[in-house]
């Protein structure tokens, strides 16, 4: 069975349009009530726990509380209790779903998009992300006629009030006990997200001074120029306040960008290389899972490093499968999303930023200093329009095209094409330490998939 509303992580969309619809939320809260159920029964816990319990978090964007109230409906008619945890980051819902033993966390937010987009993600009792089979279950039962369970078995709600403070604790303590953030000047850009309330908070109990910007949603500006995403907000304020670092989030507190006190800012790539360094100091690293995506330079330094490195495709979801096959605790996308295994179950933006700060503290250096030994390489990325059933992969000018660009690029560098997954668009990324051949060569297989595909 193929996915016909999941894509890599959850359901999104624009908010008014199928599937992020009221009617569509109650059904999708249904068939997850149901599919959890039913798990139950196969594991023959349902009579023993009695009735299951999810929780639901959403970030900032005025459309969340419609789509919880069509959550929590559905979910109540399918018999499963609701614990509302109101506007929390994604990694805080894993990170509860677990604290509190429940059977899933449930998240609504469109990540980094804006706020006329929204999503639904679910987490399951280990606080990692639902894998696909789970998945196509509840989308199964999405194709079934939704139904309601008798009066009496009906599901209740009732909203936490303390989940919040609960999360800034467990923050906190991924924190060496034997360090601490004063003397540090920290600007946190909460994108007017999910951690408005959190990140600051956890940042300033540590012991640094902290200026938080974007921390005061209205609904509709998640986002807005703002976050992890658009960098320029944080960099501004990190030269305007003499702050030693600055901190930027996204809409969801999942994601992380961090910026030097001459603003430069360090991507996800950069920061996993740091806290790379400060574990092979330490107890030793075995390896990191980066994505397809990744600079190759981050590669062959892992390499000098005696550090193991694997590729997944893209999507944190990946990262994360590939990191628990190999038993490894360290990996991440240049995007920002960062994980740590050894300190959560999920990518976590704040968690992140502390392990980052933590091995600043460690190495006794400054985030510039750090990553001075990592050069990038130049990266150029073009999307390709394609005609719809055309067949790329089956195409020898194209690759033929690939080979070329390949053979100029001397074994230093090297191509990736990579079909969206929500659009008709062929991603084409070259990369390679010579820039102009890096460009020369990306749009040299662009014209030729253009040309070929007759788009």
């Amino acid at each position: 069975m193929s996915r016909r509303y999941f894509g890599t992580d959850g359901v999104r969309g624009e908010v008014g349009r199928m599937p992020i619809t009221p009617d569509f939320v109650l059904r999708l809260g249904y068939s997850a009530g149901t599919t959890l159920i039913e798990r139950e029964r196969e594991r023959g816990l349902a009579s023993r726990h009695g009735r299951p319990a999810v929780l639901i978090g959403k970030d900032t964007r005025i459309s969340g509380y419609m789509l919880e109230a069509a959550l929590e409906s559905g979910f109540a008619a399918a018999g499963v209790d609701v614990l509302l945890a109101g506007p929390i980051p994604t990694p805080a819902v894993a990170y509860l779903t677990r604290a509190l033993r429940l059977h899933a966390g449930v998240v609504i937010s469109a990540s980094h998009n804006p706020y006329h987009d929204n999503g639904i993600k679910f987490f399951g009792s280990d606080g990692a992300k639902l894998p696909d089979s789970v998945e196509l279950a509840i989308e199964r039962h999405l194709g079934e006629p939704m139904g309601c369970v008798a009066s009496s078995e009906l599901g209740r709600a009732r909203r936490i009030d303390d989940a919040a403070g609960r999360y800034i604790e467990f923050c906190k303590s991924t924190f060496p006990n034997d360090l601490d953030l004063r003397g540090m000047k920290l600007v946190v850009d909460c994108a007017h997200g999910a951690a408005y309330h959190i990140a600051p908070m956890v940042f300033h109990e540590l012991g640094a001074e902290v200026v938080p910007i974007a921390d005061k949603p209205n609904g509709l500006n998640i986002n807005d120029g703002v976050g992890a995403t658009v960098p320029e907000s944080l960099t501004h304020a990190v030269r305007q306040h003499g702050a030693d670092l600055g901190i930027a989030l996204d809409g969801d507190g999942d994601r992380l960008l961090m910026a030097d006190a001459s603003g430069k800012t360090y991507g996800g790539d950069e920061l996993l290389y740091v806290m790379a360094c400060q574990r092979v100091r330490g107890h030793g690293l075995e390896g990191v899972v980066g994505t397809l995506m990744t600079n190759l330079a981050l590669e062959h330094a892992f390499k000098d490093m005696g550090v193991d490195f694997a590729r997944a495709k893209v999507g944190d979801r990946y990262v994360l499968e590939m990191m628990q096959e190999r038993g490894w605790v360290l990996g991440g996308e240049n995007s920002g999303h960062l994980i740590c295994l050894d300190r959560h179950s999920t990518g976590d933006g704040i968690v992140s930023a502390l392990q980052v700060l933590a091995a600043l503290k460690v190495l006794g250096q400054q985030l510039d200093q750090v990553c001075a030994a990592l050069e990038l390489y130049p990266q150029t990325l073009i999307n390709v329009r394609l005609t719809a059933g055309f067949d790329w992969q089956d195409s020898e000018p194209i690759r033929e095209a690939c080979r070329a660009v390949e053979r100029t690029l001397n074994g230093s560098g090297r191509v990736l094409l990579r079909p969206s997954g929500t659009e008709p668009v062929l991603r084409v990324m070259v990369e390679g330490r010579d820039p102009l051949a890096v460009a020369r060569g990306a749009e040299h297989i662009a014209d030729i998939v253009r040309r070929v595909s007759g788009c």
